[in-house]
């Protein structure tokens, strides 16, 4: 196990788990989620279900993926304890994914046992989503984060940021509350879908209208407000941590900010659709990915300078503009 094939486990989890994630939206936008009825982890009642319904075989092939997601980032993590030194950030981000992948798999299986699937419209549906919405994206930080360390990228330093650290912290907090509204969105989407444009906007204004449906427009409110934001800040946090990967970086968060509120609004327009959905989750995770190492490489420690010559050189420089 050597640290130049870490990254390519690392790349293969991350890129599966993205997989399993978008599977997982497609459970609930089919309303497949009871499929297995309560049971868990037996597939109503069965370790390997009989006869399968369309819903039971979309439920049960989540189930079989998001297991093997949990062996990927098991893996993923004894790879990183024998192939990295003791205190290297690739294990704790290795670490970090191990944790995240359990509490992924305990609200997953808390949803089905207490049954909020299928056409559960209850509030405590809705915070178990939004539960899961943050446990995901964190998850998928995570195993970012260990990608990134495992190709090289230096240690996050959080104290003495200034002003970086809080545009840092600012962004991917919006990111949180956009990705939570978008959840409950999608919750109300296919719990009650309308039939035109208008039905929706009339749903969503109605006082006599399910929560679900009232909740539905904080989710364009906040995407318009947090990314307005996010166009801002890269550019910002780019001034003030002037390095090449960075600069990279702050240009892919302004190009998929850009993709994502254009597939928000043909969403909002095509009433949906299951495939522009997972389209957009897609985006939303994308983003976050970009994001999260954006964060990573604006406040990582600055390279060492410990050398004499051109490199030693090369590398006081690159320490000064990271820091600076």
């Amino acid at each position: 196990m050597t640290q130049a094939r870490f990254w390519k486990l690392s790349a293969f989890a991350l890129t599966f788990t993205l997989g399993v994630i978008l599977w997982g939206a497609f459970v609930r936008a089919t309303g497949s989620g009871a499929g297995c009825g309560s049971h868990w982890p037996t597939c109503n009642g069965d370790v390997i279900p009989r006869a399968p319904s369309v819903a039971t075989f979309i439920e049960y092939t989540h189930r079989i993926t998001s297991g093997i997601a949990f062996l990927l980032v098991g893996l993923q993590l004894v790879w990183a304890l024998r192939a990295f030194p003791a205190g290297h950030p690739a294990r704790g981000g290795a670490a970090a994914s191990m944790v995240l992948m359990i509490t992924e798999a305990a609200v997953g299986a808390g949803i089905v046992l207490l049954e909020y699937v299928a056409h559960d419209a209850s509030a405590a549906r809705a915070l178990w989503m939004a539960v899961h919405l943050i446990n995901t994206f964190l998850l998928v930080g995570a195993m970012t984060c260990t990608l990134y360390f495992g190709l090289g990228g230096r240690r996050v330093r959080l104290r003495g940021q200034g002003a970086a650290g809080a545009l840092v912290g600012a962004a991917l907090l919006g990111v949180l509350v956009v990705g939570v509204t978008g959840a409950i969105a999608a919750l109300g989407d296919t719990l009650f879908a309308a039939g035109s444009l208008r039905e929706g906007i009339a749903q969503d204004f109605s006082p006599t209208a399910h929560f679900l449906l009232q909740l539905r427009v904080l989710h364009p409110i906040a995407a318009t407000i947090v990314s307005v934001y996010l166009l801002f800040a890269r550019g910002a946090i780019a001034a003030r941590r002037r390095s090449p990967l960075v600069e990279r970086l702050s240009t892919a968060t302004a190009g998929l900010v850009l993709l994502q509120m254009g597939a928000g609004v043909v969403n909002l327009l095509l009433l949906a659709p299951v495939w522009l959905q997972l389209v957009h989750l897609l985006l939303a995770d994308l983003l976050w990915m970009v994001l999260v190492t954006l964060a990573a490489a604006a406040l990582g420690e600055p390279a060492s300078a410990v050398t004499s010559g051109p490199r030693g050189e090369a590398a006081q420089r690159e320490a000064i503009a990271t820091s600076g």
